[in-house]
């Protein structure tokens, strides 16, 4: 049976802390602050935990000194701690009066913090049980000299690192960098949980979008825990989503259509019917987002698509890969590689034809804003981003993607590409930066045809990156159209992918990454670089 140790270093591990000196903090164990005297002081005040202490009470009879499992504190923030008291079962995270602080966590870590809170304001967290999928985490901040602690319902069931926990306890946005496979646990769970509300295929991506679109108004992120009814909770994130939307260049038809999602959810007898505080409740799926994937969204160096890697599990695990419609999840190694390829930088302007869920945008943004200052991001976020998207919900995955990660307004165009009136806006931007992963396999226009109108719009000297399959580069499937690319546009490089570069869609399928320099015809006696990338083996020919 795992012993209360393996509770300790999980701890340390969801933190990303290690005992001693990090950065800008200091994590101490069982209390052992002699060299911060006043610290020191509170804790010997407070001695020994007893069996019984009412959190009221301020009188000590305990001899000893107080062990906390983990006090951090701050160089830069020397009036703030963070105390943290374990407990191996999740039986023993808290008693019904919160009065025994020796057998429970969240009492325990009360007991410290009132002594503590007479010269600091205290983050107080208590953590129980020894696997991550299964603990329990409550949090509190307690201001120097308050009476009472306020519980922190964005710190239930989750660890933050120290840096977080002083954005949380200031009303700042969490940022977190998640892996891919945290994002995939999590919407495999709110698929399962959501089909057994029996909320509809096509409903399910726009839920998860919708509320994280919501999560971006302010009041809304900071009042929803408080909402105590199910149909003020549904009132006020659909009035968050109109807030959010309105500001954007969305239609007023489309962001009715989302809200509509909303209406319908709020219809439905069996989520209406789970109190707000249980699982599977819509608090619960508006919590489990803020916590686990906004901060993510909101991370300035992430590039995960998450609301892509949502979509591709829902499609997934419902009997599909979406390939038939031409919809294929870009993995995140992918888009990052081919962004680079692109050497695109803070003054580029870019544009993804066929963006999907906006994988492309998204890692280009954030390597975009490396090293970029305040007033260069935020006219990268609202005026150096582009995307067209055919299919609707997939188009409203896109809109929501960017407006969460801050882009200002969404420059997410409807309908065909190939349409005029997208063609003339989008030739007006001045784009330098193109990166598509074409639908594969279509009947009214093939994979070469995408990458000639990307080109096309981009301008002279302009970067086009693009996934297609291998018969795009070689073989005489594709010969007329590679020699009509070849009389306006010149061919780069070439990379041979491996066969399962994608996650699962499209395995089957050989692709390649080619770039091409827009508006400059190919010259065959300049080299192309061609580089074969196949089960990690690398072989280079010029």
């Amino acid at each position: 049976m795992p012993g209360e140790r393996f509770t300790e270093e999980l701890v340390l591990s969801e933190l990303g802390v290690k005992l001693g000196k990090n950065d800008k903090i200091t994590v101490f164990e069982q209390g052992n602050v002699e060299n911060i005297a006043k610290l020191d002081a509170l804790l010997r005040k407070a001695g020994g935990k007893p069996d019984d202490y009412e959190l009221d009470d301020m009188k000590t009879s305990c001899t000893g000194k107080a062990k906390p499992e983990f006090i951090i504190v701050f160089d830069d923030k020397p009036n703030t701690v963070i105390v943290i008291e374990c407990k191996k079962s999740t039986k023993n995270h808290e008693s019904e009066k919160r009065n025994k602080p020796k057998g429970f966590a969240v009492d325990g870590v009360l007991y410290y913090a009132k002594f503590l809170k007479q010269d600091y304001n205290v983050i107080a967290v208590a953590v129980s049980g020894t696997k991550k999928e299964k603990y329990k985490v409550s949090t509190f901040d307690w201001r120097k000299g308050q009476p009472l602690p306020q519980e922190l319902p964005k710190g239930k069931d989750i660890l933050y690192s120290p840096e977080n926990y002083l954005r949380l306890v200031s009303g700042e946005a969490i940022q977190k960098k998640i892996s891919i496979e945290e994002i995939q646990e999590l919407a495999l769970e709110m698929h399962d949980k959501l089909r057994a509300l029996a909320i509809t295929e096509k409903a399910k991506p726009i839920f998860i979008a919708g509320i994280l679109i919501a999560l971006n108004d302010k009041d809304f992120a900071c009042d929803y825990a408080s909402l105590n009814s199910f149909s003020s909770l549904l009132t006020q994130l659909t009035s968050a989503i109109d807030n959010v939307l309105d500001d954007s260049d969305l239609k007023r038809k489309r962001i009715d259509d989302i809200k509509n999602h909303f209406r319908i959810i709020g219809r439905n007898n069996k989520i209406r019917e789970i109190p707000l505080g249980e699982d599977n409740s819509l608090l619960w799926y508006i919590s489990e987002l803020d916590k686990k994937i906004k901060p993510m969204m909101d991370h300035a160096d992430s590039t995960a698509d998450a609301l892509g890697i949502f979509y591709h599990e829902f499609v997934k695990y419902s009997g599909g890969d979406g390939s038939g419609l031409g919809i294929v999840l870009t993995p995140q190694h992918l888009t990052e590689f081919m962004c680079e390829l692109s050497g695109l930088d803070k003054n580029s302007t870019v544009v993804d034809i066929c963006c999907g869920s906006g994988a492309f945008l998204v890692s280009a943004m954030s390597q975009m804003m490396c090293n970029a200052n305040a007033k260069a991001i935020k006219r990268i976020k609202k005026e150096s981003l582009y995307g067209v998207e055919f299919n609707d919900d997939i188009f409203t995955l896109a809109v929501a993607n960017m407006i969460v990660r801050g882009d200002g307004k969404s420059n997410i165009f409807f309908g065909d590409c190939f349409k005029p009136d997208i063609i003339k806006e989008l030739k007006a931007k001045n784009i330098n930066i193109g990166l598509i992963n074409p639908p594969y396999s279509q009947k009214d226009h093939c994979e070469l045809e995408f990458v000639e109108h990307l080109l096309d719009i981009l301008t002279v000297g302009g970067t086009g990156v693009v996934v297609v399959p291998m018969s795009c580069a070689i073989g005489t499937k594709f010969k007329e159209d590679r020699e009509r690319l070849f009389k306006r546009h010149t061919l780069k490089a070439v990379f041979s992918m491996p066969d399962d570069i994608f996650y699962g869609n499209n395995a089957g399928v050989q692709v390649c990454v080619m770039v091409w320099e827009a508006h400059k015809t190919h010259n065959p006696a300049h080299n192309t670089f061609f580089g074969y990338y196949f089960d990690c083996i690398i072989k280079f020919c010029l």
